[in-house]
This record gives structure tokens, sequence and C-alpha cells, in this order.
């Protein structure tokens, strides 16, 4: 047992003796509790709901401390409302509205030092760190039209501009740049609509000078490499090799067992291995929890990966030609060819018989999967039982299926791999489509429970460094440990409490997107006490009174343990 004092923020000391607790402000009793440092989140999309409601508290009430924002080539640093709704809102499918309103009606800067102390002035509840967009400043730089068009290229005075912009901003203790490949990745509005992210269409040789500029200030590329094209996985990873210059800091999204391709789970980490042998500093991103998605009717981005899904998801604003689409013959056998090919890289399993029905207003089809329905309806295919009743109700039919990570014991294993790193939340995105805010706690209830049942994967001590310490220190940020000294983030777990609470979802309105109903988690009872920077902000479900108010929160910069 240790006893934690705290003074200005900071860890005074961590004894095993009793503390003289005379003038303590607050006296905090954790007997047979968890006392860990604050979790960090590696990936979240933030970028918005940050301006809206700087507390983040779905993430803060599950022991989250320091979130990074910017991933998947996104951020708000430089481009204007409209750009901005139209990188995040299908792609993340956060209302475009929303986005545009929030980033034209907020934003007071027009640089990364500029953008870090608009943060800064907001009532953080979190520690912020990171991420530049790739996307983000190609189309600040060279208008969104053009940034998105496979016929041009930027040019030497873009791109020296791109790399201003890239150094202003690690200068300003960004942690890196985020870039994406990943061609179902979508525009939303009206201009480019259907285009893929800018920072798709980057030549080698654009890419080659931003990365060179990471690779010389020891900043980090996180990356999305495109599933279709496994040359683009290795160029990405590949570009981690240091051969006659320093290596790069590359995280890459990500590592799943995905079960549309089982086999490709042990490709991983070999793939790792090898870089990381020959001098690399490579890394895998991974969801330590089975990958269970929603959808309101056709609404889910996984669609985007195949042609019939993405004709439907581009009429996701014309929902009377949707509808008309869905009901036409040549279409419906479009979507049939896509559903039955089952070869290649992918996402969705593409299996109607396992994705269940959660919510309609023929209750007859609840709990049933589409496929059922279609057996019931006297041996409908499944993509025709599936197109019908999202013809006939809409987003009114809800649903769920599990994508990838649905093995324990392949979970276990990606969890224990020291090429792996536990995050991939998107929290603060896809806010109908799942919620992964508590994955730190998941992990720590696994661990737990097969530490008890006598075949442990890992030890306690080493999942909880392996989402705070570990993440921390690898992206240079002053976080994670509670050593004499150290930045005062704590969380306070209840071991007892690490039970199936922690796997049920649970809905929570958004006041700033005009009530719009989250998939969130709530395990209150679970953790009984968060502290940033040595304030109190949550605590078994209830905010302190102070978040929201002050300012809690700081934005972290890079290199500045």
């Amino acid at each position: 047992m240790r006893h934690l004092g705290i003074r200005d923020g900071r860890v005074a000391t961590v004894s095993a003796e009793a503390l003289d607790e005379t003038g303590c402000g607050r006296v905090i009793d954790a007997t047979g509790q968890w006392v860990l440092p604050g979790m960090v989140d590696i990936h979240t999309h933030y970028d918005v709901e940050v301006l809206l409601d700087p507390t983040l508290s779905e993430s803060l009430r599950h022991g989250i401390t320091t979130v990074l924002l910017g991933s998947c080539s996104l951020s708000t640093v430089h481009v204007g409302g409209a750009d901005a709704g139209d990188l995040f809102g299908r792609v993340e499918a956060i209302p475009r509205k929303h986005v545009v309103e929030a980033v034209d009606g907020l934003k007071t800067w027009n640089s990364a030092h500029g953008y870090v102390r608009a943060l800064e002035s907001l009532p953080l509840g979190p520690n912020i760190a990171a991420f530049i967009g790739h996307s983000d400043i190609r189309a600040a730089q060279m208008g969104l039209e053009r940034a998105t068009s496979p016929d041009e290229t930027p040019t030497e005075s873009e791109l020296k501009a791109m790399e201003h912009k890239l150094n202003e901003a690690l200068d300003a203790g960004f942690v890196g740049m985020s870039s994406q490949q990943l061609m179902f990745d979508k525009l939303d509005g009206e201009v480019c609509r259907s285009r893929t992210l800018p920072s798709t269409y980057a030549t080698t040789r654009e890419r080659r000078r931003l990365n060179r500029i990471l690779r010389d200030r020891r900043r980090t590329l996180q990356g999305g490499p495109d599933v279709a094209r496994p040359q683009s996985l290795v160029a990405m990873a590949a570009s981690s090799l240091g051969i006659f210059r320093p290596n790069l800091k590359v995280s890459l999204l990500s590592a799943a067992d995905i079960k549309a391709i089982p086999g490709v789970v042990h490709i991983f980490p070999l793939i790792a291995k090898v870089l990381n042998r020959l001098g690399g500093d490579f890394r895998w991103q991974h969801l330590p929890v089975p990958f269970e998605v929603y959808s309101d009717g056709i609404d889910l981005p996984v669609f985007e990966e195949f042609g019939s899904g993405a004709a439907a998801l581009h009429l996701s604003n014309q929902l009377e030609q949707r509808h008309d689409l869905l009901a036409d013959e040549n279409y419906r056998r479009w979507f049939r060819k896509d559903y039955d090919k089952k070869w290649g890289p992918r996402v969705w399993h593409r299996d109607f018989f396992d994705a269940e029905i959660t919510e309609c207003p023929d209750a007859s089809v609840v709990g049933k999967t589409f496929g059922q329905v279609g057996v019931d309806r006297g041996g409908v295919h499944p993509v025709d039982a599936f197109l019908d009743l999202v013809v006939e109700h809409g987003s009114k039919v809800r649903w769920r299926t599990t994508i990838s990570n649905h093995r324990p014991e392949v979970l276990d294993r990606l969890a224990a791999d020291p090429s792996v790193q536990l995050g991939f939340s998107d929290a603060g995105a896809h806010l109908r489509n799942m919620a992964f805010y508590n994955f730190g706690l998941r992990l720590l209830k696994r661990v737990h429970q097969a530490q008890q049942a006598g075949r442990p994967f890992m030890t306690v001590e080493h999942a909880v460094h392996r989402v705070t310490g570990e993440l921390a220190d690898w992206y240079d940020l002053d976080a994670g440990h509670l050593r004499a000294g150290d930045r005062a983030d704590v969380v306070i777990v209840d071991p007892a409490r690490l039970d199936d609470s922690l796997d049920a979802y649970a809905e929570n309105p958004i006041p700033e997107f005009d009530g719009l109903s989250r998939m969130v988690n709530r395990n209150d009872a679970t953790v009984t006490a968060v502290l940033v920077n040595g304030a109190p902000v949550f605590g078994l479900g209830e905010k302190a009174p102070d978040l929201g108010k002050n300012r809690i929160g700081e934005f972290l910069r890079a290199g500045r343990r």
C-alpha cells in the first residue's frame, strides 16, 4: 500500500508511511481500490466537440485524462467551417451543420500557435495533445476542390507552405502529423461530395517532404493505409525505417482480428517485428475490445468500402432519391453482387445473418437477423430482406454487428504485443454507431478476470502501464505516471466493479448537437474518482462542480516531459 500526496497539481510524494493530513483540503480514502495514472486516449475526433463542450466528460468519467486530437488527417487548425464540415461530416459521422457552425462561430485562430492559445482559453476537462491533419493543411493551402482533384498537384510554393504549417505545428507542441490513404473515407457537402480525403491525393514526393520534417524533429506520423491496396500499407509502414537517415515514429491503423479476413491478424505482429529489428520505430493502433457497431438503416460508414454502399451513402442528404434507389431492382442486383463477393481486402464481413435488428416499428423482426427475416419471408435474399426493411422504415431500423476483435484469445495476444498501442477509440465520432469511451476499463476487466481464473495473459500492472505511461512516453508527453514530480492525473477504480456493466451501452443526448442521441458507456460505480492536474473532475458518475467552469486540463506540448 502507498500514500499519495498531491500539491499544486503535481505528485508531491509517494510514501509507504501514512502522511500528515493536517491542513489537507481533500483526503480520499482509496482502501481496497486501485489508484492509477490517468489513462491516455491516442485516437479521438473531439476536434469539434472540444470547442462546444470542453469538458469532454464522456471520456473523463471513464478515467481518460489525456486525449489526442487531429486523427486520420483531420484537424480544425487551418480550414474554415465549410471545409471542416466536408472533412468531418461523413467520414466521422458528425452532423455537418454543427461542424460548420462550431468552426465558423468559434474560430479565433489562423495558425497552430493561435489554435493552442484558443484551446488554453477554454475550460478544458482533460489534458489535450494534438496531431496536425495532413488533409487540413493540404485543403487550406490548395483549396478543397484542387486538393481533392487527381489532376492537380501542389506547386513548389504550396509544398513549402505545407512544410511551414507542419513546422509551425511542431513548434507549437503538436505530437506530429496524421495522414490518411484509406479510400472509403468520403467527403460530405456538395462541392466535392464523395471524393476521398485530401491526403489520399498526395504524391509520394509530398509525403516524403512532410515525413522528412517529422524524422528530423523526432515527431510522429499517424497513418491510415488503404486496406484495398497492400502496397499502401507497406509504404507507410516502411517509412519508419531510417536507412542512412533518422528513423520515423509511425503509428498505423489498425491491428484488428477482422471477421472478414481472419488470417490477416497474424501479419500485423510480423510486419512490426521485422521493421523494428531493422531499426524502425513502428507501432500498430488497436482497440482492445470487440469492435461492435450499430447502424440506423443503411447509414453504416463501413458500407463506403463497396460501390453500392457508397452510392447509398452519397444520397444521405437526399432521402427521397435514396429511397427510390434502394427500391430499384438494378441497384439491388448491384448490392447483391457486392454482398456475395467474399474475397479480397475488406472490413465488413458481408453477412446479414450476423446482423441483429435491435429496434424497428415492426416488432416481429426485433431480435432477429436480416438473414433470418429473409428465411421467414420465404427464402428472400438477405440483401433484399435488409433493403425491404430500410425502404419501409428508413433509419428507424436499428441493428448491430461485430466487425472485428470477436475472438477473446486473439484479443489477449494483441493486447500483450509490444508492437501494438492500445487505443483507437474514435471518441467524439460515429456518435450513433459505437461507444468505446471506456476501452481502458474493459481491458482491465479482462486482465483482472483472467488473473482470477488462473489463466493470466498480462499482469494488471502491465495493463495499466500500456494505457498510461507507455503511450505518454512514446508520444513524448508529460502524462501517464504517478511518481514524485509527475502530473497528478489520477484515476481510482473499484476492482470489484470491473463487471459486465462495462460491456453495456446507453444513450445520452448532446445538447450542442440539437439533442442528437449519442451511444455512450455507463458504468458509474467502477470509477470512484478522477483527478486532472490534482483537481477532482469526476467520481461515481457525478461531475465535480468546477468542471466546465474553470480550466482544469492543459494543452500538453510534445517534448516537455
